[in-house]
């Protein structure tokens, strides 16, 4: 079982920038994909981005292509997720979360087996 901790949320505003954590600690050796998860009040909870550990073959929603980037630090054990240029739609509580089977498709979240406790991200307009 691996435990995941994020930080990094907070409030900001439009056009600015925030970059999330997720330290993961115990079997972080079976890690096959990490991901970060975002879920808006009332809404589904949706696949933001993922990457393959220990990082390559990144994937990103549509709505964050070319302003959000995840990468690893194989080294601590983190996932990290740099936003730029926010809007008040990417409002929402990011989740990270671990997936450690190859097989399975990767955008579904009970394709997961780990999550992090959720971090809010507000951005004003």
């Amino acid at each position: 079982q691996v435990q995941l901790v994020e930080s990094g949320g907070g409030l900001v505003q439009a056009g600015g920038s925030l970059r999330l954590s997720c330290t993961a600690s115990g079997r972080t050796g079976d890690t096959y994909l990490a991901a970060w998860f975002r879920q808006a009040s009332g809404g589904e909870r949706i696949l933001v981005a993922a990457i393959r550990w220990p990082g390559d073959n990144a994937y990103y929603g549509d709505s964050v292509k070319g302003r959000f980037t995840i990468s690893i630090d194989s080294a601590l054990s983190t996932v990290n997720l740099q936003m730029t240029n926010l809007e008040p739609s990417d409002t929402a509580v990011y989740y990270c979360a671990n997936k450690g089977s190859r097989f399975g498709p990767y955008r579904l979240p009970r394709e997961y087996d780990s999550w992090g406790q959720g971090t809010q991200v507000t951005v004003s307009s």
